[in-house]
């Protein structure tokens, strides 16, 4: 019997359902060692009758494999497509690309983006030559430029002043400025996260050591463990904070109920309320001295800068390096002795500002003068006391006069 070799070699036959965009559908029996674009030319001859006269048709055209979303390469096989009996491809034209723009509109495209680029400095001198020249101060006209965050501690320097001036005359100020002075107490407490303690007294550390390292480096239990490690062995690990006695640094919370306690001392005599109102604001005060960040300190000394000057740069920029850096690389000002100095009592500004009925009733309220020394301590804690129901009107109308008159 004679079989023909072709037949013998003949690889299996697969039935493919292939679907048009149309709707389109029918059957297709190919072996598996068809190429795809020997398929996709069937198909084109079963749906597009005469297409093939044109080469472009079939290379205008794919197939794609539906279950895998697939587009078959032409010159692969449908067995290396990995294409199984029963599977469904769809026959597609190809979408035609976008037809190259004519030189017209190249042109007119270049020539909109010329208009509306920006000029350059040539362009700029150009037009502004015959315009008349003024004489300007630069070194004034920066002057009036006025930081907020500055002008807004010279303020809060004179508003206590004011504050602690007015409370003073109530019959009642010593006991409102014990209030102030409890309060103020009760926010450093306030400010040691209890979990960050916990996870540092449970490594072994004592507590009033992980207390002052917590402090030191802004509640950051890394930061903070990595402190207590480096110091663990500095005699001086356990001295109190600046601003804390001993006693304070130990137990402030007893601290602050014996003051409230304690008689007046003996040799007081007749003047013991103004003795006692001053030994208050010493201890407000010293609660608001500030604390350099001791990374910082020694990343500022490692680049050859004085202790002292380091300590100087962190406190006019509220402890944040970079801008302290960039502060004793440039022309220091302001200066740390400008910090401590008010505004001009006499000027439009701060007469605005004590004229305001919401800021008179305000400096008779021994939380506005926390939140005053508050804030000259730590400027980052102005949103606090913005949110604040009681101190926040205050501040909000010392900004919006502050805006107000510097506009003009």
């Amino acid at each position: 019997m004679f079989v023909q070799e072709e037949k013998i070699f003949t690889g299996k036959v697969l039935r493919l359902h292939v679907c048009t965009m149309e709707g389109a559908e029918w059957l297709e029996e190919v072996p598996e060692d068809t190429t795809v674009e020997k398929l996709k030319e069937r198909c084109l001859k079963h749906c597009v009758p005469g297409s093939l006269e044109d080469p472009k048709t079939v290379t205008h055209h794919k197939l794609i494999h539906a279950t895998s979303e697939k587009v078959l390469t032409d010159t692969k096989t449908v067995l290396e497509e990995n294409i199984q009996d029963g599977d469904v491809l769809l026959l597609i034209k190809k979408r035609a690309p976008p037809p190259l723009p004519k030189m017209a509109d190249v042109s007119a495209e270049e020539k909109r983006k010329q208009e509306q680029k920006a000029p350059d400095k040539d362009a700029i001198l150009k037009a502004t030559a015959n315009l008349p020249s003024r004489n300007v101060d630069r070194t004034v006209a920066h002057h009036n430029m006025r930081d907020f965050q500055t002008e807004l501690r010279k303020i809060l320097v004179s508003l206590i002043e004011v504050a602690q001036k007015l409370l003073a005359l109530n019959p009642d100020a010593v006991e409102l400025f014990k209030k102030a002075n409890a309060m103020l107490d009760e926010d450093e407490e306030d400010r040691v996260d209890e979990i960050a303690l916990r996870q540092l007294t449970e490594m072994g550390f004592p507590e009033s050591r992980a207390v002052k390292a917590l402090r030191l480096n802004h509640m950051s239990v890394t930061q903070a463990m990595e402190w207590l490690i480096e110091h663990a062995d500095d005699p001086a690990v356990d001295a109190p904070l600046p601003g804390q006695t001993p006693s304070e640094a130990t137990d402030e919370a007893g601290a602050s109920s014996a003051e409230a306690t304690a008689g007046p001392s003996s040799e007081a005599g007749e003047e013991e309320a103004k003795d006692e109102l001053t030994e208050i604001f010493k201890k407000i005060r010293r609660k608001r001295e500030f604390r350099p960040d001791p990374r910082a300190v020694i990343a500022l000394m490692e680049m050859g800068f004085d202790e002292k000057e380091v300590v100087d740069a962190l406190r006019v920029n509220n402890n944040q390096q970079n801008a302290a850096c960039e502060w004793l690389l440039g022309d220091r000002k302001p200066s740390p002795e400008d910090l401590d100095k008010g505004i001009d009592t006499n000027s439009p500004l701060f007469q605005a500002i004590l004229e305001n009925p919401v800021v008179q009733l305000g400096l008779t309220n021994p939380k506005t003068l926390l939140a005053f020394e508050d804030m000259l301590e730590n400027p980052l804690n102005s949103t606090q006391w913005m949110n604040d129901p009681e101190t926040g009107p205050v501040m909000l109308q010392i900004s919006r006069i502050f805006q107000t008159l510097n506009r003009t």
